[in-house]
């Protein structure tokens, strides 16, 4: 229900629309209030005193249909709702499966740029954020009825494979790298890192082998496609654990044949200039460094890519919105080829958007794939995997499915620790912490979903027409129903604010809701008042599923 539009459509003033009045109608706190309208503003328009428009508004407004009260208050008209109206219609409309408004982004389409995993690197934890994060928020854009591209902007690209090309040649072995794959390639990645630092000859092989790819040598080709194939085929198994898709997988190298023609348009409007050699866009009027396109050797650079990237999706998909996750170390970046793609005069630019998140670090430090510092995605899964298995084994031995549950579980504990908080905040890997299964986790939401699924199989089927609505009087009752409520508000701000631990936030809310609700009220017995509290508990495990699957996080019927 849209209970605010329903509200203003029982209130009159002249002179003020009802769009004035949903934007000033405010929540309250249910005890004084349900909702509440201050009346200052009017004061001007009716010529009087802000309270005695609040208690002519009292009198005027229709108490025969949503609203059950209606009071003046200091210069507020706080309204009272009719429970039991709007507990049967939000509960009727959940049950039917109407959670949310699914055709609110029908004819626009959203572009999202997320995970982006370099090819022959590790797809350590690092990468949880951006893939997380991303696939949350495919999935809700999704969900609400928008057409979504996931793009996988591959690193491809580089002079770091000129170094694994020389390391594959001198400590190479594919028996090995066969069967050991990306970790394999790291390992003599590492190495040639190590051995560069006192023979700079292999500085000087490496640039000739990249050089090599960028002119289409066919063995440095070969090469390349190794490596690229060997990272394709072990990361799409990490996203199958993760749940996550794209729709396309253009990284780097696909725009080797489109940033010229992006070049020449900036030269041809004189935005570029040459500083020591460089091609370079000068922004310093608009308080930034020089956006760098073209070194003084004649390699092109990440913006370079990225403006021809966001071009070729406009003309490709002529998106409403093109989003960026990427950590908020690149904020200079964004800023940067954003304001030289405005420059340029594509009237598109305002539509990109960087979604920034914070970076994840290890205890002793940051990370570095150079060093070999990492942790590897992969095994932190399995970690969690393992340790759900221990807990199920303890604590229901007879579950069906056990390792599936515990696939489950241990998989939704690791996405649900990069989205539980603000996208934006630095995170300190720490295995006992990820892997915690008590409190604010997914385990937690995962088990009361399983909760209200088992009650839900106990008291068996639920006839709408026979709930006594009268009956859910108490608080809990009411809580719980005015979160189902919400549920599609915080699909649409999750949206609007491109931030998934809003949706993270409001499950744990449900969830908690519900714990309280099922401790003062019985469920599975006879009679009408029963039958309204299993619409509840209904609704409830709906809203938990469907959260759950957006947030990327399986939802087990039994734990």
């Amino acid at each position: 229900m849209d209970i605010k539009s329903l509200l203003v459509k029982n209130i009159r003033i002249d002179g003020v629309s009802e769009q004035e009045l949903y934007a000033l109608l405010k929540k309250s706190d249910g005890v004084n209030a349900d909702y509440a309208l201050p009346c200052f503003k009017f004061a001007k328009v009716l010529g009087l005193p802000p309270q005695k428009i609040a208690e002519r508004l009292a009198e005027e407004t229709s108490k025969d249909g949503i609203v059950s009260r209606a009071v003046a208050v200091n210069g507020y008209l706080n309204l009272f709702l009719d429970r039991i109206r709007v507990e049967k219609e939000v509960l009727s409309a959940v049950i039917d499966g109407q959670l949310f408004d699914d055709k609110v982004g029908e004819g626009k389409t959203v572009c999202i740029d997320y995970s982006s995993i370099n090819i022959a690197k590790p797809f350590h934890i690092g990468h949880l954020g951006t893939t997380a994060i991303g696939s949350a928020l495919y999935k809700t854009y999704k969900a609400l009825g928008y057409h979504v591209v996931g793009i996988n902007h591959l690193g491809d690209w580089g002079t770091q494979f000129g170094k694994l090309i020389v390391a594959y040649k001198l400590w190479g072995d594919k028996e090995k790298i066969d069967k050991g794959g990306v970790r394999a390639l790291q390992e003599i990645y590492v190495r040639f890192h190590q051995e560069e630092e006192n023979n700079p000859d292999l500085t000087r092989q490496a640039r000739e082998w990249f050089a090599k790819i960028e002119k289409g040598d066919e063995t440095a080709m070969q090469l390349f496609e190794y490596f690229k194939a060997i990272t394709l085929n072990e990361v799409k198994g990490v996203y199958k654990r993760l749940h996550v898709e794209f729709d396309s997988w253009n990284g780097e190298s696909f725009y080797n044949d489109k940033m010229q023609p992006i070049l020449d348009l900036l030269d041809e409007k004189g935005l570029t200039e040459i500083s020591d050699g460089a091609k370079i866009v000068n922004l310093e009027k608009y308080n930034m460094p020089p956006c760098l396109l073209v070194k003084a050797d004649g390699a092109t650079l990440y913006a370079t890519r990225d403006l021809a990237a966001a071009k070729y999706r406009h003309d490709t998909y002529n998106f409403d919105k093109c989003l960026y996750v990427v950590a908020y170390q690149q904020n200079l970046h964004f800023k940067q080829f954003f304001k030289v793609l405005e420059l340029a005069g594509f009237d598109w630019a305002d539509k990109l958007e960087h979604v920034a998140y914070g970076m994840v670090s290890l205890a002793d430090g940051s990370m570095s794939t150079r060093k070999g510092n990492a942790v590897w995605l992969s095994d932190v899964m399995d970690k969690a995997v393992a340790k759900a298995g221990e807990i199920i084994a303890a604590k229901n031995p007879d579950l069906v499915d056990k390792a599936e549950v515990a696939e489950q579980v241990g998989v939704g504990a690791v996405i649900f620790s990069a989205l539980a908080n603000s996208r934006i905040k630095d995170i300190v890997f720490d295995y006992d912490r990820v892997l915690n299964f008590d409190g604010e986790t997914a385990p937690y939401l995962q088990y009361t979903h399983a909760r209200c699924c088992s009650i839900v199989s106990k008291a068996g089927a639920l006839d709408f027409d026979k709930c006594d609505f009268s009956g859910l009087a108490g608080e809990e009752s009411w809580e719980a129903v005015k979160l189902l409520n919400e549920f599609g508000d915080i699909l649409l701000a999750v949206t609007e604010k491109n931030e998934p631990s809003l949706l993270s936030n409001y499950l744990l809310d449900l969830a908690k809701a519900f714990n309280r609700f099922y401790l003062v009220n019985r469920v599975i017995d006879e009679g009408k008042v029963c039958q309204a509290r299993l619409a509840v508990v209904n609704g409830i495990k709906s809203v938990l599923q469907k959260g759950l699957e957006l947030l990327g996080i399986a939802a087990p019927e039994k734990m």
